[in-house]
């Protein structure tokens, strides 16, 4: 099976979109189109026609492209059925436990609800690769807007239970920010320590620090780290705050 090829489009201030090209069927997916133009006119210039848009949850950071690349390409909008009110665009509604595919590749629908009341994430067992929206960052976690301490310390949990070596493709560039906050958090951990000193010097130089992979979120994430929703739900309190 053709490995997935996977494109990140920086957008808007510090947004990621993700193009995904498979290319032994030649389809193209689109994860949480902020914005169309940019998205189309990097498809275009790699000759991939856009099939799918896969969205994590509705805010319009993540779903305002959807409806001007859906018109342009005619594509499918897979969306959240927990959402569907607020993403009107979506044709297939997927909650925790269904699969969606792009060509052979395979994906579980996960139920990963805190950021927003019914965010999912797209777990590529067999390509070791989940797309998390904003539920996992770079040492950090989204914010608990629509959920609870409770329900992120699971989402943690569950992802804490993958190899090191997945890869975690998250929507935000929040890296330097957030690895900034988790050394007030965890001052004594040399490995956090000299990965703040890596971010830095990436930011400096222009470039992108993620995807990230669980293994380096297990030794640096202070959110992963948590030993208790109770102790997650303080720190998220400590960060809101900063």
């Amino acid at each position: 099976m053709a490995k997935l090829e996977i494109v990140r489009i920086p957008v808007l201030s510090d947004n990621y979109v993700w193009l995904v090209h498979d290319p032994g069927s030649f389809e193209t997916m689109v994860v949480d189109p902020a914005v169309a133009d940019p998205v189309l006119a990097e498809a275009e210039a790699r000759g991939w026609p856009i099939t799918a848009i896969w969205n994590t949850h509705w805010h319009p950071d993540h779903t305002g492209g959807n409806a001007d690349i859906k018109a342009k390409t005619g594509c499918e909008i897979i969306a959240p059925a927990a959402e569907r009110e607020r993403i009107p665009t979506a044709d297939r509604l997927v909650g925790g436990g269904d699969t969606v595919t792009l060509g052979a590749h395979v994906a579980e629908v996960w139920d990963v609800p805190a950021h927003t009341a019914g965010h999912i994430a797209y777990y590529f067992a067999g390509d070791g690769a989940i797309f998390v929206g904003d539920t996992m960052f770079a040492m950090g976690c989204g914010r608990l807007f629509e959920g609870t301490a409770d329900q992120m310390f699971a989402n943690m949990q569950r992802l804490g239970t993958l190899d090191d070596a997945t890869r975690v493709y998250c929507a935000h560039e929040y890296t330097l920010s957030n690895a900034r906050f988790a050394v007030t958090v965890e001052p004594d951990n040399a490995a956090l320590a000299a990965r703040l000193a890596e971010v830095e010097a990436a930011r400096a130089a222009g470039e992108a620090t993620v995807p990230t992979t669980i293994g380096a979120e297990r030794a640096t994430n202070p959110f992963l780290r948590a030993p208790s929703a109770a102790e997650l739900g303080r720190i998220r309190a400590l960060k809101d705050a900063a």
